[in-house]
């Protein structure tokens, strides 16, 4: 638990993450991810309770926690008049690296996030996503047996944001590298993470994968625009077959398949009644769904996925 005055950020949540498991931890601005990952990385003690991180107490044992873990966190702890190569030399050189094995380890690094050709540039220059490779880099410099990334693609771009993805799935696939994500992008969680929790107001409101997540919301929907207006009733008819009536945008019917079929099922029954569509959508249930159902509200990142280009 953690409080600050009369506020409980952090109010008795309990969690496990596997050696080796992409863990995601979801929620809006002020739900509580920042002041977690604050106490599990031994930044800010609790208030009460107790937490282990590598089989270390954060509270008793925070220097033998510090040495197995790495953290990039949302702010980005850069030097803006350094190079690339001069950040990850500072770093290696304060974890005790000296000579040959510095250089190779500097070398490694900057070519596992693609800032070789940017190396000896300024940070001043860099990119957003550049600047969070980099700081990717830095947390990544001792080795560490687990990763705590705040929100590290916030503000950026759909590509840099992919190469994050990417370097992220490889740690824990290839390396065994157990991370602990905290984003607000659904699609990050949907696509990186084993696990995912969702934390509201201080509390895990839902735990599970995405996909056993998702099941609990429901089925997919599948919605029908007719291609004649005027068969708007029959259509409606034909899809009840499927499932129970739901919402549609004007002029289309919406039903929310209850398992008695799926799509091409009901593509054959409307050939089979002669109706013709102008437009047949499925619809999958989302994490937006799944925090909608838990909390009664959206994530912030899931608007803006949706309005971001393909």
């Amino acid at each position: 638990m953690r409080e600050f005055k009369d506020v409980h950020a952090v109010d008795g949540i309990d969690l496990r993450i596997d050696p080796g498991e992409i863990y995601g931890f979801l929620g809006p601005n002020g739900a509580g991810k920042s002041t977690t990952v604050h106490m599990l990385v031994t930044l800010l003690p609790p208030t009460s309770g107790r937490a282990t991180v590598a089989g270390y107490d954060i509270v008793k044992e925070g220097p033998k926690v510090r040495s197995a873990i790495g953290a990039a966190l949302q702010e980005a702890a850069l030097d803006p008049f350094l190079t690339g190569r001069e950040h990850v030399r500072l770093a290696a050189s304060l974890h005790g690296m000296r000579g040959a094995a510095r250089k190779q380890r500097i070398a490694e690094l900057l070519e596992r996030v693609g800032l070789v050709h940017a190396a000896d540039r300024k940070v001043r220059t860099y990119s957003g996503g550049m600047k969070r490779r980099l700081d990717l880099a830095l947390a990544l410099v001792h080795d560490p047996q687990i990763i705590f990334l705040d929100e590290p693609t916030t503000g950026l771009d759909p590509q840099s944001r992919s190469a994050l993805w990417e370097e992220v799935g490889r740690l824990a696939k290839d390396e065994g590298v157990t991370v602990f994500l905290t984003t607000q992008y659904l699609e990050e969680a949907d696509v990186l993470a084993d696990r995912v929790g969702i934390i509201d107001k201080g509390h895990i409101v839902a735990e599970g994968t995405p996909t056993a997540l998702k099941a609990e919301i429901g089925r997919p929907t599948v919605e029908v625009v007719p291609e004649h207006p005027e068969e708007h009733d029959r259509l409606r008819g034909v899809l009840a077959r499927f499932g129970a009536d739901t919402a549609a945008r004007p002029g289309a019917a919406a039903v929310q398949l209850n398992g008695h079929g799926d799509l091409p099922d009901v593509i054959r029954a409307l050939d089979g009644e002669g109706l013709r569509a102008a437009a047949i959508n499925l619809h999958q249930p989302t994490l937006d769904d799944v925090f909608l159902a838990k909390t009664g509200r959206s994530l912030e990142g899931a608007q803006q996925e949706a309005d971001e280009p393909a």
